[in-house]
């Protein structure tokens, strides 16, 4: 069963315009996204083999995923466009 991925625009409509433009003006914000989203692409696969919920790698993997995410949010919901 296919696991649907985590946009940040999906995770945030209400931001999207924000985090378009945050793409687009900064490489750092870019690179993260990225790296979010590479994150999310891992995680999903690990999610659809079944791996086992205490697997050490695997938190490790949702937490840097949701660290991300809370940094890219607070950018995108500080920034002036």
């Amino acid at each position: 069963m296919a696991i649907p991925s985590r946009t940040l625009e999906t995770e945030f409509p209400d931001l999207a315009d924000s985090i378009r433009h945050l793409i687009q003006d900064s490489i750092q914000f870019k690179n993260d996204r990225d790296n979010y989203h590479k994150l999310d692409k891992v995680i999903r696969g690990l999610e659809e083999r079944g791996v086992a919920t205490d697997d050490d790698h695997f938190n490790e993997l949702k937490f840097q995923r949701a660290r991300l995410k809370d940094q890219l949010y607070m950018q995108a919901k500080h920034h002036k466009h």
